[in-house]
């Protein structure tokens, strides 16, 4: 794929008006190029498109590349061991068996992972600890879900068929990707009764295989869910996201007004746990299960000083990421249950006390050629806010412009 133009990182001026943890970046111009401090080596893959490429540049992924994803491997009938790769490197073990067997449910996955069938260097692990090369991790007999037998559908299934219908911004042969209203929970859970996992079960094709989930959506942040409907759209679009191909812009109201305008976050988090609740901490580089975490942020237009809608382009993509940045760098989203931390502050008359988080932009090479490129609107709550504080909502956004490293 060609190569586009990308500009460096800029230093600030007056340090004093930077946010904790966050550097500027500025416009682009004419031949600026970003320089990466990543070896090329480490990148297996053409550099990924930017925002501005039209539809049809070449994808990522090589035509012949392409051609041998589409054999699928068999499942694994005993008991294997398999090491894990430089690529492989801090993905969580659920992630780690969808991207090495996209064929597998996420209740499978679980119940295995739970029954301590899978083991990690020989011992137990949680489907949410984190891999790391070299480790050697044991895999039991797998199997795929089995076929439904084919007929009419329910008259609740038919329900959720339509309400997937109803929630479709893009889909053909491979890929499904829908604007997840804000409440819906992307997977099950405890006190969980409907998530789209679950929705999924009507589009089982004739071969008895499920639509596969690719990234997650936090339940109450609204907007673009990718979704393969194919084992080989799984394996292509998982790769894009691990070998950061894959682009996605949020939007989201924050309290306060980031100075300077444009900037990178670039922390480590951890998960920390509690009795009542779990959330994403800033932790230093070494602590026990830190990963390294980077956000672009742009200002796109203010209301008065108390309240600035943010564009987001998150570079890495770990838990809460965005929403633990935005409050690390003291301008928290508006309606974050966990994250905001501002005293005596008062939410302005209208605005409902929801969070102001939307996926809003999802750029992506298509596994069989092409790009995918879509937009969700703002879901209801957040429509109403920007028309409460008069914010234009189709002002250019200049989180365009930040680099892709």
């Amino acid at each position: 794929m060609s190569r586009r133009d990308r500009k460096p990182l800029a230093k600030s001026r007056k340090s004093g008006d930077r946010p904790k943890g966050a550097t500027p970046f500025r416009s682009r111009k004419p031949g600026d190029r970003v320089q990466s401090d990543r070896p090329s080596g480490n990148r297996p893959h053409a550099k990924p498109a930017r925002f501005s490429e039209p539809r049809g540049e070449k994808p990522a992924f090589a035509a012949a590349e392409l051609e041998k994803t589409k054999v699928d491997l068999p499942l694994p009938t005993k008991v294997q061991t398999v090491v894990v790769t430089a690529d492989e490197n801090n993905m969580r073990v659920d992630r780690f068996l969808e991207a090495r067997f996209p064929g597998l449910s996420f209740s499978h996955i679980q119940r295995i992972v739970r029954k301590g069938e899978l083991r990690v260097n020989g011992k137990r692990a949680d489907s949410k600890d984190r891999l790391e090369e070299g480790q050697s991790v044991r895999i039991p007999p797998l199997r795929l879900d089995a076929p439904k037998g084919a007929g009419p559908l329910s008259e609740a299934a038919a329900k959720t068929l339509q309400a997937l219908k109803e929630m479709t911004i893009f889909e053909d042969a491979d890929v499904l990707v829908i604007n997840k209203p804000a409440g819906l929970a992307v997977q099950g859970g405890s006190g969980i009764t409907r998530n789209v996992d679950q929705m999924l079960e009507v589009m089982r094709d004739a071969k008895g295989q499920k639509p596969r989930l690719v990234h997650r959506l936090d339940r109450e942040t609204s907007g673009c869910l990718l979704i393969a409907k194919t084992r080989f759209a799984a394996t292509a679009l998982t790769g894009s996201f691990r070998h950061r191909s894959a682009r996605k812009i949020y939007w989201a109201l924050v309290a306060g007004v980031p100075k300077p305008k444009q900037g990178r976050i670039s922390t480590y988090l951890a998960k920390e746990e509690s009795e009542e609740d779990s959330i994403m901490r800033v932790a230093k580089h070494g602590d026990e299960g830190a990963s390294h975490a980077v956000t672009y942020y742009a200002v796109v237009e203010t209301s008065a000083q108390k309240l600035a809608w943010v564009s987001l382009k998150p570079v890495t993509g770990r838990t809460h990421q965005l929403r633990a940045h935005m409050a690390h760098i003291d301008h928290a989203i508006v309606g974050d249950p966990k994250y905001f931390n501002k005293e005596n502050w008062d939410l302005p008359g209208g605005l409902q006390n929801r969070l102001h988080l939307l996926a809003r932009r999802l750029v992506i090479p298509h596994p069989r050629g092409g790009v995918i490129d879509v937009s969700a609107p703002l879901p209801p709550h957040m429509l109403q806010s920007w028309n409460l504080l008069g914010l234009e909502a189709d002002r250019f956004d200049p989180i365009e412009n930040a680099p892709e490293e």
